[in-house]
């Protein structure tokens, strides 16, 4: 991964809080494969900042980290007790008409990481679907998760025949161009790459209140590949 500079990144920052686009591939925290990771990189920027929630490696999008040990509380809290509106946009195998659909489907996390519904050791989790944009064969889904379970968007997608593009650990399938342009020609000897290298998921906008207890709305704009991706579906519908 090429090296980053936190400017490049900032969504947003008060003498409290500062809201970043997390890029994809990243790690929040300290990750043994690779030494870089947002956490560090935000610390060159402000060296007590903590991450107020995290995001996986693969996914995009907005997180917040405090500067102040009194601003982590603040928010941590805000978490806890569901008062943060978390909204992630994913595309998705298959074409699906979703109206506020909720899933509540307990969610259990196995040692391995891998996660599963598990009505009887599962802990709640809860989250609403709402179609954004249908496409041939995929579909643009706004996500908005009650709960902040590990995996939840792509479990409950899952559990809907909706698997996240890309997510092959929960059903997804990688997207290739040629299964979308018609008269598709790949050149000889060229073997085909994914229009995306990894899960379509990011975290799109995040609603909390400040220290003032003003509300604060952080947006993240879709990063190159995401945007691609969108590109290639509204072409070739």
């Amino acid at each position: 991964m090429k090296k980053l500079s936190v400017s490049s990144l900032v969504l947003w920052e008060d003498n409290d809080f500062i809201a970043v686009n997390k890029p994809p591939f990243l790690s929040t925290l300290d990750d043994r494969v690779n030494p870089q990771n947002l956490l560090a990189l935000v610390r060159t920027h402000c060296e007590t900042a903590q991450a107020c929630h995290r995001l996986d490696k693969d996914t995009s999008g907005v997180i917040v980290f405090a500067k102040r040990p009194e601003a982590y509380r603040h928010l941590s809290m805000q978490f806890e007790h569901r008062k943060v509106e978390k909204v992630y946009h994913a595309i998705v195998d298959g074409v699906h008409d979703f109206k506020q659909h909720l899933v509540n489907a307990p969610i259990l996390a196995a040692p391995d990481g891998v996660v599963k519904i598990s009505k009887r050791d599962g802990k709640p989790a809860q989250t609403y679907f709402t179609t954004l944009e249908v496409y041939r064969q995929h579909t643009l889904i706004e996500c908005r998760p009650i709960t902040g379970r590990m995996h939840q968007i792509r479990v409950h997608l899952s559990l809907l025949n909706a698997s996240i593009t890309g997510d092959e650990q929960y059903g997804g399938k990688p997207l290739y161009l040629s299964a979308i342009k018609r008269g598709f020609n790949l050149k000889k000897f060229t073997e085909e790459q994914p229009l995306m290298k990894r899960m379509a998921l990011h975290a799109k906008s995040l609603i909390f209140n400040s220290m003032e207890d003003i509300p604060v709305t952080i947006e993240a704009p879709y990063p190159k590949d995401f945007q691609a991706i969108i590109r290639q579906l509204e072409t070739n519908r």
